[in-house]
């Protein structure tokens, strides 16, 4: 579980656009700007950064469910600004909306993610 009292934390990540993380690399479309698969690890990266500080040993999260909305391209090159911010908590279940913007201010992402906080010898031992 998530250490009683300790709440998520807001983090903010950069990430810069690669040619891996392109639509064409990813097969995700055809076009060299950021796939909004890539993009979603992003989202799901600044997350588990903002859990993070407040597991206990022997915890995880995995991620439950996603709401993205990529409404603007990024080019090869463009910087691209992630934040994870927690809007709900309760027990182990942790909502964050979640954005991406460029370096001006260009809102390109915005969304919620859902992450639930598990043991990862017992979450592992059920597969």
């Amino acid at each position: 579980m998530s250490t009683p009292g300790r709440a998520p934390v807001p983090v903010e990540q950069s990430f810069v656009v690669g040619d891996d993380d392109t639509a064409a690399a990813l097969g995700s479309g055809s076009l060299p700007v950021l796939a909004t698969p890539r993009l979603l690890a992003w989202c799901e990266a600044a997350t588990c950064a903002a859990l993070e500080p407040v597991l206990g040993e022997g915890r995880t999260s995995v991620g439950t469910r996603v709401d993205l909305q990529h409404s603007g391209a990024s080019p090869v090159g463009a910087e691209v600004i992630v934040t994870a911010d927690p809007s709900y908590s309760d027990g182990r279940l942790h909502r964050f909306r979640v954005s991406g913007r460029h370096t001006d201010g260009k809102v390109v992402a915005t969304g919620e993610v859902t992450r639930v906080v598990v043991d990862v010898e017992r979450f592992l031992g059920r597969l």
